[in-house]
């Protein structure tokens, strides 16, 4: 089945997303000449029948009511600025999966393919430098994209094989001063010694090098954002000094103190950061 295109867009009076942006772009960007600002999500669908696409049209896709709806094409002056923000591959679209889902409940029969784009349209006298500032506004690079304004001829995706993880070649008989070569060149978060640790354990029990992804993965899972290595060091040795708000602060630590001592009893128990911010909870 051919793909199918419907814009959707919010009647005046309704569209408040619209009107935001607008704000946002001329009181925090200071672009003075932009007049106007719309914004229209438009609907690629394949997989469906004439009969069931019409019905789809006006329940799941739009609401006649407050939505104005465009087929195929959609007239945009020649003046205008024109931004379509889609996904990234493999980033969940739940306009996208809501509509293909809402259209399967109503024919009872496969779900659709169907993609989504934000098309914003920007009136008035817009230079390039504050198209480029409109457009690093409205499009977060870790999970959107520029779209295409084309219509694709099919919805179905044409992933490439990927090529073999690469190994690190050599890594279990690198010297010291290699390793931390190879630690600038990586960015890794763990530390040094960490790093050696798994130079040890790839040498003598995996005997062979590691791929990038383990490293990669290592180094995720072993980051002080997953372990939580600083609020579980052990704290040895506290001084305040001398001053309102550090007398405050001991005053609080001392009475912490008094209040480990019931909650852990005779139990041995490090005083951590993670112990000092849960305290309260099991007291």
């Amino acid at each position: 089945m051919a793909v199918r295109r419907i814009y959707v867009e919010k009647k005046q009076g309704f569209d408040v997303e619209a009107s935001k942006l607008y704000s946002e772009i001329t009181e925090n960007l200071l672009v003075s000449g932009l007049t106007k600002v719309r914004i229209i999500h438009r609907y690629d669908i394949e997989g469906i029948t004439g009969r069931d696409y019409e019905q789809a049209k006006i329940t799941v896709f739009s609401e006649p009511p407050v939505d104005n709806i465009y087929e195929e094409n959609l007239d945009i002056p020649e003046t205008d600025r024109v931004i379509a923000i889609e996904y990234l591959p493999g980033q969940y679209d739940q306009r996208a999966d809501s509509a293909a889902q809402c259209i399967q409940f109503i024919t009872h029969g496969e779900r659709p393919d169907v993609k989504v784009a934000k098309v914003i349209v920007l009136s008035g006298e817009i230079s390039d430098s504050d198209y480029q500032k409109i457009i690093n506004l409205v499009i977060n690079p870790v999970e959107t994209r520029q779209a295409a304004l084309d219509k694709p001829e099919t919805l179905k995706d044409d992933y490439p094989v990927p090529e073999d993880v690469k190994t690190v070649e050599g890594f279990i008989k690198m010297t010291e001063e290699e390793l931390k070569i190879l630690m600038d060149e990586m960015a890794f978060a763990m530390s040094f010694d960490d790093l050696s640790f798994c130079q040890e354990y790839f040498r003598d029990v995996e005997e062979r090098d590691p791929t990038v992804t383990e490293l990669r993965m290592l180094d995720t899972y072993w980051s002080d954002h997953c372990r939580h290595t600083t609020f579980l060091t052990k704290i040895e040795d506290v001084e305040f000094e001398i001053n309102p708000i550090a007398l405050k602060t001991k005053e609080v630590y001392e009475n912490y103190i008094e209040i480990r001592q019931q909650v852990h009893g005779k139990r041995e128990k490090d005083i951590t950061l993670m112990d000092i911010a849960t305290i309260a909870m099991k007291y």
